[in-house]
């Protein structure tokens, strides 16, 4: 696992967004997997940046989602589908057929689930997973006591997720309380896992993440397990972790490393 503390959320922003750039570049026909949420958008500002500036192209790209809404249509102002729509894909030059977010009013959420799975399965799997962090250690909508090996499904949403969400709804609209969500298996097939993190707020979560043990009560310690993570975090969410000058030392010896064999 790759830790890089960084001094701030728009450094984090910046770190990750380069990341997908470079993976862009060396193949324009990669296969995201893309998370909603407040922590990615400055992300996504960065990769529009550099879209419109010609650094990059996603006319090649597919991207699929962590996520969706259990009974909300993808037009719902609420549905993750129309936050990537305004926050990212009508943004860039990416297909709307090759972004792919779970069916929140499918008929059959149980067949779309496996569908979904297939389906990434078919575009030759994810080459980077772009992850936000719950303040309980949730990855997409893998609550704690979700299954380390679990596959896309229908997940109950906990009280504290619906909570820190209903910001999101009006006083008495209807807030869902159950989830299409890629399971933790489905995360950990995926060839990179970027996770970002950012404020003080989601330092017990990086700490059980990074220093604690491999427990579905911290659905992202299963991260421990997978042989290309990258954490980007900034000081406040790093404030916690014992061991964090270390981390630092080994990210500046990687980079010394990397500089040498360019």
């Amino acid at each position: 696992m790759q830790i890089v503390i960084l001094e701030n959320s728009e450094a984090v922003a910046a770190h990750g967004a380069e990341v997908f750039i470079q993976k862009l570049q060396k193949k324009p026909n990669a296969v995201f997997g893309l998370a909603t949420g407040s922590t990615p958008l400055a992300l996504y500002k960065k990769l529009i940046e550099a879209n419109q500036n010609k650094t990059v192209s996603f006319s090649d790209a597919s991207s699929f989602n962590l996520d969706e809404y259990l009974g909300l249509s993808g037009q719902h102002p609420q549905s993750y589908r129309h936050f990537m729509q305004e926050n990212l894909f009508n943004h860039i030059d990416i297909h709307r057929d090759n972004t792919h977010v779970p069916h929140g009013d499918a008929e059959n959420p149980i067949t779309a689930c496996k569908e979904y799975d297939e389906l990434i399965t078919q575009k030759g799997g994810i080459d980077i997973q772009l992850l936000g962090i719950g303040r309980n250690g949730h990855i997409g909508f893998n609550e704690p006591s979700s299954g380390l090996s679990s596959r896309t499904r229908v997940k109950t949403l906990t009280h504290a997720t619906i909570a820190d969400n209903a910001r999101f709804f009006a006083e008495g609209e209807f807030q869902p309380h159950l989830s299409i969500t890629m399971g933790i298996g489905t995360i950990m097939d995926s060839r990179k896992v970027l996770l970002l993190a950012t404020g003080s707020s989601k330092a017990d979560a990086i700490y059980a993440t990074v220093e604690g043990p491999l427990s579905a009560s911290c659905p992202a310690s299963a991260l421990q397990m997978h042989q290309d993570v990258m954490l980007i975090i900034d000081e406040a969410a790093a404030e916690k972790l014992q061991h964090k000058e270390f981390y630092k030392h080994i990210e500046r010896e990687n980079q010394k490393l990397m500089a040498s064999l360019k």
